[in-house]
């Protein structure tokens, strides 16, 4: 990624111009707080001015795009209601681009509580990890606010904060650096020329763009400087954003899936060290053929197993007869069996959660867009739970006529169940690991091999099993899947199913 230039500052505020001034603000709203969108109307058009002084991807532009998933906090931060308080309602009187410089300011002219005319400015700086918005009165130079302050102790060149005078950063007369990825390779004259133009050919090819559509090999046209602007940092900041939702969500998941297995564990070992359950049963029965030994109150006793074919020892309690201690014993063996039983039922129960919550993990890291997250976030409590009548997005593919459809997280993959799926359509998953429902659908006439092997390989691409071996793919009849009493979304079990090696 690259950022932001003067020369793309420049460009952008060239071509706005006219929008810019005489623009009334409308409305100010703050997304975050690096992130800020101006509601502008001019000349009967209304467009939505977003500032981004994230250190990372810190840029201006009109929004085109919905990348963003712009949502608003419902109590505004305090240097929103500053702006509120000075701009709402004002128009703009002016707009500069501060020469060589990335600072874009727009001054409005206002009235005070006294109904005196006040001149303000809002200051835009465009500088990596020094970027900030900036509210200050032209006339006096004080800072009236700032996005966040700049104390002391953060910078001893230059302090912001309200009560200050605002100045210019030291002047950048040296623009080589800024410019050397816009123009590599290319003469001082040859520079020269592009820096004086003001006819722009925007272009974006990867993972760079550029004002000039011939200085990149491969690069998409773009219609204006600012869908140019717009399309790559909203690109970014969409892949930002996911990737962080994705840790997010990936910590939370990755707790409980620590507790699930530590639990596994635990009653793993406890069922291996105290599976007395056989033991206590046949010393019962041993007892039982030996009451004529009459061997009563004693502390031991010598019987044949005839299990094992050897003479073995008994301990005995010696205040109980041999009868009692028989029955002492089927006691115990009654006791563990119901032990064992409970054990492995919850046992059960917790490698289903587990397999649930694998399943997860696979859908958070597999999502592609936000909106794959946002469908994940009510399973973990983290939001509420959306409309059930809601229809989640699936993926829909065709394959030789047949209608097939992936499910990317556990919602999809229990609609597709639920909902799409009738008993003569085919249901695909890989066996032992993550992974996607997929389901051909079934109307007029049966699948061939070479379609059914296409599901399959479809159900191991969108899956956790993505090392290059074998893996097998389990399918079978809708009629023959079920899905367990009080189990988790997506939970199903199968039979009569047929198994391909993909």
């Amino acid at each position: 990624m690259i950022n932001i230039d003067f020369l793309t500052l420049k460009a952008f505020f060239i071509e706005n111009i006219d929008f810019f001034i005489g623009a009334r603000l409308q409305k100010i709203q703050q997304h975050t707080r690096r992130e800020f969108i101006l509601s502008l109307r001019n000349n009967s058009e209304s467009r939505k001015f977003y500032i981004n002084i994230n250190p990372q991807i810190y840029h201006v532009s009109f929004i085109e795009n919905d990348r963003r998933q712009i949502e608003f906090p419902k109590h505004p931060p305090m240097f929103c209601m500053l702006l509120r308080k000075y701009l709402e309602g004002c128009r703009i009187s002016d707009a500069v681009v501060i020469e060589n410089e990335r600072i874009l300011e727009f001054h409005f002219e206002t009235y005070d509580e006294l109904s005196e005319k006040r001149f303000l400015c809002l200051c835009i700086e465009l500088m990596g990890k020094h970027s900030n918005v900036i509210l200050y009165d032209r006339n006096t130079s004080l800072i009236i606010g700032c996005a966040h302050n700049v104390g002391a102790e953060k910078s001893r060149y230059r302090e912001l904060q309200g009560g200050l005078k605002y100045i210019y950063p030291p002047k950048n007369t040296d623009l080589s650096n800024e410019l050397k990825e816009q123009f590599k390779g290319l003469s001082q004259d040859k520079i020269s020329e592009y820096l004086n133009t003001e006819n722009f050919r925007p272009a974006i090819s990867g993972e760079r763009y550029t004002l000039f559509e011939e200085l990149l090999e491969n690069s998409v046209p773009q219609k204006s400087v600012n869908s140019m602007i717009d399309e790559y940092y909203s690109k970014y900041q969409e892949q930002m954003v996911l990737k962080s939702e994705k840790d997010k969500l990936n910590s939370v998941v990755s707790a409980k899936f620590k507790k699930v297995n530590s639990s596994i564990d635990k009653i793993s070992s406890l069922l291996k060290k105290r599976d007395n359950t056989e033991k206590y049963k046949l010393y019962g029965e041993l007892l039982t053929a030996n009451l004529y030994q009459k061997k009563d109150y004693q502390e031991n006793i010598e019987v044949f197993d005839y299990i094992h074919g050897e003479n073995i020892t008994i301990d005995l309690d010696n205040t109980k007869t041999l009868n009692e201690n028989a029955q002492r014993y089927f006691k115990l063996y009654t006791k563990s069996k119901t032990t064992k039983e409970k054990s492995t039922e919850i046992l059960n129960g917790l490698q289903i959660e587990k397999e649930y919550l694998e399943n997860i993990l696979y859908s958070i890291n597999s999502a592609e867009k936000l909106n794959d997250l946002a469908e994940i976030k009510p399973e973990l409590g983290l939001e509420e739970k959306v409309n059930k009548k809601e229809q989640p997005s699936i993926m829909k593919l065709d394959i030789k006529g047949f209608e097939v459809y992936i499910g990317r997280n556990n919602k999809q993959n229990d609609y597709i169940i639920s909902k799409l799926s009738k008993d003569e359509d085919y249901w695909f998953h890989t066996r032992l690991c993550a992974g996607s429902h997929v389901l051909l659908k079934v109307r007029d006439k049966e699948p061939d091999e070479e379609v059914l092997f296409e599901c399959c390989k479809l159900a191991r691409e969108h899956s956790s099993a993505n090392q290059p071996s074998k893996v097998g793919v389990v399918f079978t009849k809708r009629k023959f899947i079920k899905k367990p009493p009080a189990a988790p979304l997506g939970y199903v079990i199968y039979k009569n199913e047929k198994e391909v090696l993909v």
